[in-house]
C-alpha cells in the first residue's frame, strides 16, 4: 500500500544512530559521519572527505525500507565548505545502486551556495528504498566539500515473496471459475534477470492473462476469447535489481497498462469482453538479490580499469557487459615479446586480435542492444579463444608460446601505457561491466574503489547507470529511434518530416503556399498542421485567377444512380476521403471558404414532400449528425437552392424534386456551412415507385488556406516582445531588436539571435520560426540562415510553463510590440488572434496596408512592398518580371548559344556558415534543392542548363530522365519519369525539389529515392545552353551537351535564384558571359497561351524506373543541361535506327513507342 503523499513528509535522518552513516572517506574524526545531520553544529559541523578521495560519497542507512519524498542539503557549519551540486543514489541492499532521475531524466540536483543555507528538493516522484547515497559533483570554490543532509518521507510496509526461477505461488478463488468485465492487477517486482513470467492465469474456454519479462521489457498478453488476443510491451532495462511498479486496468475491451510512470492505452480485438480464468512451489518471503557488483565506464576517452595480470601461460578472463555503443575497447593484455591480445567491440560485434591475426566469433553480433552479454577469453598454449553468451568458443592460433604480462586493461588504455602498445583502437568503452573473473578468481570492485587493487579512471562502482533514451521516444511522427550511450538519433526517412526529432514537415501546409512558390495546378502532398500530429495528405490544388482551391477526393467521384430505395430500406452511401476527418477538420478550420457541390437530379423521387414532414433523403455531416438542408440554405431548413433563388418549378414546394414529376428535375446546390462539412454519408429513400430514379454526385473544395507556421510580423518599431510565457523557473521569449529567441529549462538562460542585413522594421511582413526540442533549439527569420543551439546531452525534455501566453507584450506590461502579427502557430495549432483582439484593449483585428497576405498581389515568389500610396512587387528572386511578377522572361537559343552566370564567390545551396555546430548541422538539416523551368523545342540534341560545383552534380535528362550526381566517387542516380518525346514544339514545365534522399517531381506526381543525402554545394557558375568540356563531368553528358540547345527557354528558377533573368538584366556585367546569338523574346508567353502543358498532362505511363544514358553521341539523344546541374532532354529514337550505331538504352515503354 502507498502512503498518502500529504502526510508523508516527516524527517527520516535526524533520529538515526551514528552506525547508519558511511562514507568513502573522512578528513578527520571531528568531520566524521554522524555530524552530517541537517543543522548540526557540534563536532566538525558536518562531513568532509579527504582531499585525495577520487570519488567521495556519503551514505545513509534508513534502517528499513521507507518512502522518500524529499531531500535537503546544507554546507559544513562555520566553514567555506559546501556542495554546489550532487547526484542521489538509492538501493534496497546497500549495493547495486540506482541513480535518481527527475521527470526529464535530469540526474544532477542543484546544491548550496554557502555553508548555512538549506536547499530543499521535493522529489517529483517518490522512491521506496532503505539506503541513500549523496555523490558531490561540484563544491565551493573557496573551500572543499562539506555536507549535512536530511531526507523526508514515511515508513512503507508490504508483503514480499522471493522466487528462484523454478518456484511459483498459486492462488485460488473461493469459486472455481470467475468471469469478469473489469479487472485491476497491481504489483511491484525486482529482478536481475531479463526474462521470466510474473503472472499467468487461464480459463477453460481459452481466456488467459500473462505478464512476463522479455529482454528487460514487460510484456502483457491477454485473450478474452473469440479472437480477442492482445499483446503489448512497455518499459525497458527492468532487470536492474530495482523495484518497478505495474498496474493493469481492464474494463470490457479497454486496457490501461502502466509500468512505473509509462502508460499505454490499448483495445482488445474479437467479440468477447469478459475474462474467465481458473486460478490453481517453493517461495521465500524475503527478497534476495544478485551478488554481482557493476561498474559504469563513463567516458569514451578516459575510462579504464587496470588490474594485475595473472602471469600464467594458462590464462582466462570472463565478464559480463551491456552497452548501447557499437564500438569500444573491452580488453587488452600485454604478452611476452612485445605482443598484445586485444578484444574490441566494432560494428556491434566482438573482434579478438593477436598481432596480425583477428577473429570475429559468429555469435558475437548485435551486442549494442543494451542487454547483458557474457564474454570469456582464454589463452592456452598456442591457442587463444573467445566465447560469447555461453556459445561454443572460437579460436585463433598464436605464432609462439606467450603468457600475459603484469597488467590487464578493461574498457580502455591510460596514456601511461601507450609505450607498451596499449592504445584505444577507436574509442574507450562506455557501458556497464560486472562479474569480472581472472583465472577463476572474482575481482572485488570494492577493493578497487578503495584503492587497494589496481587502478581506474572515470568509473562509477556498484552502479550500472545505463539509460534507455528511446523509452519514451522523443522522435515524432513515427520516426525510428536509435541510441548510443550518450545520445539518441531519429531516423526521419520516409516520415515526411525532418529535424533532430522529425518535428518539421517537409511539405507545404496548404495550396496557398504552393502558389506562393510559383506552382501551377496539380496534385501535392500538404501537411495541414505542420509540426502537429496529423500526417500529410495528397490533394489537388486548383490555382485560379481569383482563388486557390484545394480539392479533396473521395471514393465516389462519379455519379451514382439510385433505384428501388424506400424509407424502410433506403440507399445509404458512405464517403471516404483521401484525407482523414481530422486532417479535413484542420483544413476547414483554416479555410476562408469551403464549398461542396451536391449535383442532384431526380424523377418521381421526393426529398421532403411527405404528409408528416419526415424527410425522405438526407446527408450526414463530419460529426455524423443528420442534415436535411440542401444547397446554400442555413442549417435546419428543409429547402433547396431553388427556393433561395425563387425559381423552383412549382412554387408550392421548396425543392424541384418535391414536385414529384416524371421528367428529370435538378436540385443541385452548394453546401458552404463549413462547420458541417464534409458530407460523410448520403441517404436516398424514395426511388421504389415505377419510374422513380435519382442521380447524385459530390465534390469537395476549400479555398484560401492560410500559411501559418510560427508567425508573421510587420512593424516600424525598432524593438518589442512578440511572445512570452513564464514558469516558476523556465520561460520562453521571442522579441525584436535583432530577432531573439530566449528560453531557460534549467542551467541559465539560452539565447539565439538572427541579425538581418536589411531592417526588419520596414513595414513589410517577415516570417519567424522558433523551435526548442530535447536535442536542439533553432531560430529562422525569412530566408536568412537557420541558427542552431545544441542542447546539453542530459538536459530537460520539456519546458515547465504554468502561466498565460502573452502575445505582443510581457507579464510586466513592458517592452510591448507595436505593429501587426498574423498566422501565429504553436505546435501545429493556429491561435485565433482576431477573435482575441476583439476583446483585448489596445489590440484591434486586421492590419492596415495592401501587403496583408489576403490578396494575391505579387506572384511567382514576388515580394510585396508597401508604399505610402500603394505597393510595388519586388521580383528580384522571381523568375518572372512585370508589375506583378507574372510576365514570362523568355530567351530564344541557337545551337551555339550559351549564357554563363558566375557567382562572386562559390554559392552553397543551403549552407549556413553561421551554424554553431557542424555536428548539429549533420543531424538536423537536410540537403535541399528546388528547380523549375519551362522550355520549348523541336530539335534534338539540345542543351539548356549547366551548373558547376566543386564535387557535386545534379542532372535532369529528358524524355524525361533525371540525373543526380552528388558524389564524384559514385555513379549518378538516374530516374526515368516520362517515356514520351518532349521535343514536340509545345511548352513544357518541369518542377522538382529534393529533401535529403527524397526527390519529388511534382508535375508528374512522382517520388524517387536517391542513394545519398549529401549536400549539393559550392556552385561556381550556371550555364544555359551549350556546354563544353568540364573536369569531373560524365563523358556521355559532355558529348550530348556540346551540341547546345535550339528553342525557347523560360522562367528558370534555382532555389531563390532566377539565373536566366539575372543574366539578361546584367549583360554588361563581368559576372555574365554570353556566347553566340542570344535573343530575348516572348516565345514562352505566346506558347503558354496556346500549348503550355505540364508533364502530368502529357504522360500516360506509370512505369518509371532508373536507367543510365547510353550512346550520348547518337543524334537521337538530346540534353537540356550538363556539368554539375544538368537537365537533359531525350526524345525517343527515330525509326529505323542506323545499323552502324547501337540503339540507346531506354525503358521498355519508351522502346515500344
Amino acid at each position: 500500500p502507498s502512503p498518502s503523499a500529504v502526510h508523508c513528509n516527516g524527517p527520516l535522518v535526524s533520529s538515526l544512530p551514528p552506525s547508519s552513516f558511511q562514507s568513502s572517506s573522512s578528513s578527520s574524526d571531528s568531520q566524521s559521519l554522524h555530524h552530517a545531520k541537517l543543522n548540526r553544529r557540534d563536532g566538525g559541523g558536518g562531513w568532509m572527505p579527504e582531499r585525495k578521495d577520487q570519488l567521495p560519497w556519503l551514505q545513509v542507512d534508513l534502517r528499513e525500507r521507507v518512502e522518500v519524498t524529499a531531500v535537503a542539503t546544507q554546507g559544513r557549519f562555520g566553514s567555506s565548505d559546501w556542495v554546489s551540486s550532487y547526484t542521489l543514489l538509492y538501493s534496497d541492499t546497500g549495493s547495486a545502486w540506482k541513480q535518481y532521475r527527475q521527470e526529464d531524466h535530469i540526474g544532477v540536483f542543484p546544491g548550496n551556495t554557502n555553508a548555512e543555507g538549506v536547499t530543499h528538493h521535493k522529489l517529483p516522484h517518490s522512491v521506496r528504498t532503505r539506503y541513500l547515497r549523496f555523490l558531490p559533483r561540484g563544491w565551493s570554490s573557496k573551500g572543499w566539500i562539506g555536507l549535512r543532509v536530511e531526507a523526508y518521507g514515511c515508513s512503507y510496509k508490504s508483503d514480499v515473496a522471493d522466487f528462484d526461477g523454478r518456484s511459483s505461488l498459486l492462488y485460488r478463488f473461493n469459486q472455481k471459475s470467475m468471469s469478469t468485465v473489469k479487472d485491476v492487477v497491481s504489483l511491484q517486482f525486482r529482478s536481475w534477470r531479463a526474462d521470466g513470467v510474473l503472472v499467468h492465469g487461464e480459463g477453460q474456454r481459452g481466456d488467459y492473462i500473462t505478464l512476463e519479462l522479455h529482454g528487460g521489457r514487460l510484456a502483457l498478453h491477454l485473450n478474452l476469447g473469440d479472437g480477442g488476443h492482445m499483446s503489448v510491451s512497455l518499459g525497458s532495462l527492468l532487470d536492474d535489481q530495482q523495484w518497478h511498479s505495474v498496474q493493469i486496468e481492464r474494463f470490457n475491451k479497454q486496457v490501461n497498462f502502466t509500468v512505473d510512470r509509462l502508460t499505454r492505452h490499448v483495445h482488445t480485438g474479437g467479440t468477447g469482453d469478459s475474462l474467465e480464468v481458473d486460478y490453481e512451489g517453493n517461495v521465500t518471503f524475503s527478497c534476495s538479490g544478485s551478488s554481482a557488483v557493476s561498474a559504469t565506464f563513463l567516458s569514451s576517452r578516459r575510462s579504464f580499469l587496470q588490474l594485475p595480470g595473472a602471469g600464467d601461460p594458462a590464462w582466462s578472463v570472463s565478464f559480463q557487459f551491456r552497452t548501447w555503443n557499437d564500438a569500444g575497447m573491452l580488453l587488452w593484455s600485454g604478452l611476452q615479446g612485445a605482443q598484445t591480445l586485444l578484444l574490441i567491440l566494432a560494428d556491434a560485434q566482438l573482434r579478438l586480435t593477436h598481432h596480425r591475426s583477428s577473429l570475429c566469433p559468429p555469435s558475437g553480433r548485435g551486442l549494442d542492444d543494451g542487454q547483458w552479454h557474457s564474454v570469456s577469453v582464454k589463452l592456452k598454449g598456442l591457442q587463444a579463444s573467445v566465447a560469447v553468451d555461453n556459445e561454443p568458443p572460437s579460436s585463433i592460433l598464436l605464432s609462439d608460446y606467450s603468457w600475459p604480462g603484469r597488467s590487464l586493461l578493461i574498457g580502455g588504455c591510460p596514456a601511461a601505457l601507450a609505450n607498451q602498445g596499449c592504445r584505444n583502437p577507436t574509442l574507450a568503452y562506455q557501458g556497464c561491466i560486472r562479474s569480472i573473473v581472472i583465472n577463476d578468481y572474482s575481482v572485488d570492485l570494492y577493493r578497487v574503489q578503495q584503492g587497494l587493487l589496481g587502478n581506474y579512471s572515470d568509473l562509477q562502482i556498484d552502479i550500472c547507470d545505463i539509460r534507455d533514451r528511446c523509452t519514451p521516444s522523443y522522435c515524432e511522427h513515427g520516426a525510428v529511434c536509435s541510441q548510443t550511450w550518450s545520445t539518441f538519433h531519429c531516423k526521419c526517412s520516409g516520415t515526411g518530416y525532418t529535424g533532430a526529432t522529425c518535428h518539421n514537415s517537409i511539405f507545404a501546409p496548404s495550396c496557398e503556399a504552393h502558389r506562393l512558390m510559383g506552382s501551377a495546378s496539380g496534385f501535392f502532398s500538404i501537411d495541414p498542421d505542420g509540426s502537429g500530429p496529423l500526417s500529410p495528405a495528397v490533394v489537388y490544388c486548383n490555382m485560379t485567377e481569383e482563388k486557390v482551391w484545394m480539392v479533396v477526393d473521395h471514393n465516389i467521384m462519379g455519379q451514382v444512380t439510385v433505384m428501388g430505395s424506400s424509407p424502410q430500406k433506403p440507399h445509404v452511401m458512405k464517403l471516404n476521403y483521401s484525407a482523414t476527418l481530422s486532417q479535413l477538420s484542420t483544413l476547414l478550420h483554416r479555410a476562408e471558404q469551403c464549398q461542396q457541390e451536391v449535383v442532384y437530379r431526380c424523377r418521381k423521387s421526393r426529398l421532403f414532400n411527405t404528409w408528416d414532414g419526415t424527410p425522405l433523403s438526407w446527408w450526414r455531416d463530419r460529426a455524423g449528425e443528420r442534415r436535411t438542408y440542401w444547397g446554400g440554405f442555413l442549417p435546419g431548413v428543409q429547402q433547396c437552392s431553388c427556393s433561395l433563388a425563387e425559381n423552383c418549378i412549382d412554387m408550392n414546394y421548396f425543392c424541384n424534386c418535391d414536385a414529384d414529376r416524371s421528367s428529370w428535375e435538378n436540385d443541385t446546390g452548394l453546401l458552404s456551412y463549413k462547420e458541417h462539412l464534409p458530407v460523410t454519408e448520403i441517404t436516398v429513400g424514395d426511388t421504389n415507385r415505377t419510374g422513380s430514379e435519382a442521380v447524385y454526385r459530390l465534390g469537395c473544395q476549400l479555398s484560401n488556406v492560410i500559411v501559418d507556421v510560427a508567425f508573421y510580423f510587420k512593424t516600424t518599431a525598432p524593438s518589442g516582445v512578440f511572445l512570452e510565457n513564464l514558469g516558476a523557473r523556465d520561460f520562453i521569449r521571442v522579441e525584436l531588436s535583432t530577432v531573439t529567441f530566449t528560453f531557460e529549462v534549467g542551467g541559465g538562460p539560452a539565447v539565439l539571435s538572427v541579425k538581418s542585413h536589411v531592417p526588419l522594421n520596414d513595414k513589410q511582413w517577415h516570417h519567424v520560426r522558433a523551435e526548442r526540442n530535447v536535442k536542439e533549439a533553432s531560430l529562422q527569420v525569412d530566408q536568412l540562415p537557420l541558427r542552431f543551439l545544441e542542447a546539453p546531452p542530459d538536459g530537460p525534455a520539456r519546458l515547465q510553463l504554468n502561466s498565460q501566453l502573452f502575445v505582443g507584450g510581457t507579464a510586466s506590461r513592458q517592452r510591448g510590440f507595436l505593429g501587426c502579427l498574423r498566422a501565429l502557430n504553436i505546435n501545429g495549432m493556429t491561435l485565433d488572434l482576431e477573435e482575441r483582439a476583439k476583446m483585448t484593449p489596445g489590440v484591434s483585428a486586421g492590419c492596415p496596408g495592401h501587403c496583408n497576405g489576403q490578396a494575391q498581389l505579387c506572384h511567382n515568389r514576388g515580394r510585396c512592398i508597401e508604399r505610402s500610396s500603394g505597393y510595388v512587387c519586388d521580383c528580384t528572386h522571381s523568375a518572372y518580371g512585370g508589375p506583378h511578377c507574372q510576365k514570362e522572361v523568355s530567351v530564344s537559343f541557337e545551337s551555339g548559344t550559351s549564357v554563363t552566370y558566375t557567382f562572386q564567390e562559390p554559392f552553397s545551396v543551403m549552407r549556413n556558415k553561421s551554424r554553431q555546430s557542424s555536428a548539429i548541422y549533420a543531424q538536423s538539416s537536410k540537403s535541399r534543392e528546388i528547380v523549375a523551368f519551362r522550355f520549348l523545342t523541336t530539335k534534338a540534341p539540345a542543351m539548356d542548363l549547366d551548373g558547376v560545383s566543386f564535387m557535386s552534380q545534379l542532372c535532369l535528362v529528358g524524355s524525361l530522365q533525371i540525373w543526380y550526381k552528388l558524389d564524384r566517387e559514385k555513379q549518378p542516380d538516374v530516374f526515368t519519369a516520362t517515356q514520351h518525346s518532349l521535343a514536340n514544339g509545345q511548352l513544357h514545365r518541369i518542377q522538382l525539389h529534393r529533401e535529403g534522399r527524397d526527390m519529388y517531381v511534382q508535375d508528374v506526381n512522382q517520388k524517387y529515392k536517391l542513394s545519398t543525402d549529401r549536400e549539393l554545394y559550392m556552385i561556381r557558375s550556371l550555364t544555359l545552353g551549350r556546354v563544353t568540356g568540364r573536369a569531373g563531368v560524365d563523358e556521355e553528358v559532355l558529348q550530348a551537351g556540346s551540341r547546345g540547345f535550339v528553342g525557347c527557354l523560360s522562367s528558370v528558377q534555382f532555389n531563390h535564384l532566377a539565373p536566366l533573368k539575372a543574366a539578361i538584366l546584367n549583360r554588361g556585367s563581368s559576372l555574365v558571359s554570353v556566347l553566340g546569338n542570344l535573343v530575348e523574346s516572348n516565345c514562352g508567353e505566346l506558347a503558354d497561351k496556346s500549348s503550355s502543358r505540364s508533364l502530368s498532362d502529357s504522360t500516360g505511363e506509370k512505369e518509371r524506373g532508373q536507367e543510365r544514358l547510353k550512346n550520348a553521341e547518337r543524334s537521337d539523344s538530346a540534353v537540356i543541361g550538363g556539368g554539375s546541374h544538368h537537365f537533359y532532354l531525350l526524345p525517343p529514337p527515330p525509326p529505323p535506327p542506323s545499323p552502324s550505331f547501337p540503339s540507346p538504352s531506354m525503358s521498355p515503354s519508351s522502346s515500344e513507342k
